[in-house]
């Protein structure tokens, strides 16, 4: 059956790929961005099918619509620009998680909410399961994103409980893949992009902090069989990202391996509260979802930097 969905930051990195995905499984389709960091470019290929509506506008203020499903995936997700304007960061997470449930309420919509593994923050838990409670600085220059988060799932979980809304918590770890923005401030994109143009590759501290990767196929899989294959009663939050753990200096070994890149090494000043490890247990996901990663990191990255080298040409 056709479903009506909307799609909150759909014309960012994942969201882009989201609405594509369900697009093309036959689902009508809200793409509602304010386009901060996403992208007319990342939906352009789509602007002419038939079931996909485009929306200019910001979360943090309410709208009407009537949908079946809601994804929301409206925030800036890197340290550049969710620092960029922190309070206006707090208010996506808050007021926009506020007036998505309100909608999802309303509508009798099932709702996702795309939720972050900075809600561990600097753990001392590793791996990090989804029954850790974190090691979050609430007065940091990350706070506005990682408490923002926090507060979102919070919110979720009380309009399921005293409202009967039905949601849906993934908390994604890091993902990569075409359509990430050249200057969004992540770690692959910039390793990418330095690269490519033979620049000093910026390692911040001596580069032993770790990271665990995911290609953003695997990603929005993890999404879309959270939504259509769990029971009403399974919320989450379920950890989707790749176990497979790699120090940003080796992801920086393994970028000027596969661009044959003539760059150096650079380093710099660690930032403050930058987690030193970062891991998913993704035991809960394969138990109900049956979903695991596919997509390894040398595939993975061979494919975004084919991505980059087409998008520096156009520049």
């Amino acid at each position: 059956m056709k479903k009506r969905i909307l799609i909150t930051g759909g014309a960012g990195f994942i969201g882009s790929h989201l609405t594509e995905r369900l697009l093309h499984a036959g689902n009508e389709v809200i793409c509602l961005d304010n386009f901060f960091t996403g992208s007319k470019d990342n939906i352009v290929h789509l602007l002419d099918h038939k079931y996909l509506e485009v929306i200019r506008h910001d979360v943090i203020e309410p709208i009407l619509l009537e949908v079946d499903e809601i994804y929301n995936l409206a925030c800036p997700a890197s340290p550049v620009h969710y620092q960029y304007n922190p309070v206006k960061t707090v208010k996506t997470n808050v007021l926009g998680m506020i007036n998505m449930l309100g909608l999802a309420k309303r509508t009798k919509a099932k709702i996702f909410q795309a939720s972050t593994s900075e809600v561990y923050g600097d753990p001392e838990q590793h791996p990090q399961h989804e029954s850790y409670w974190g090691h979050v600085n609430p007065i940091g220059t990350r706070s506005c994103y990682d408490e923002g988060k926090r507060i979102a799932e919070t919110l979720c979980m009380d309009y399921h409980r005293q409202n009967g809304v039905r949601v849906k918590i993934v908390r994604i770890f890091n993902t990569y893949g075409p359509r990430m923005a050249i200057n969004d401030g992540r770690v692959v994109s910039n390793f990418i992009v330095q690269a490519l143009q033979n620049q000093p590759i910026t390692i911040y501290g001596e580069g032993q902090q770790t990271r665990s990767f995911c290609y953003v196929d695997d990603l929005v899989e993890g999404f879309v069989r959270l939504m259509d294959n769990t029971p009403e009663d399974f919320t989450g939050p379920v950890n989707i990202g790749n176990p497979g753990e790699f120090t940003i200096l080796q992801l920086a070994e393994k970028v000027l391996a596969l661009t044959g890149s003539t760059s150096k090494i650079e380093r710099k000043p660690l930032p403050p509260d930058d987690p030193t490890q970062r891991r998913p247990d993704i035991t809960l996901a394969k138990q109900k979802l049956g979903w695991e990663p596919t997509i390894m990191l040398e595939e993975g990255l061979k494919k975004t930097i084919a991505y980059f080298e087409q998008r520096l040409r156009q520049v």
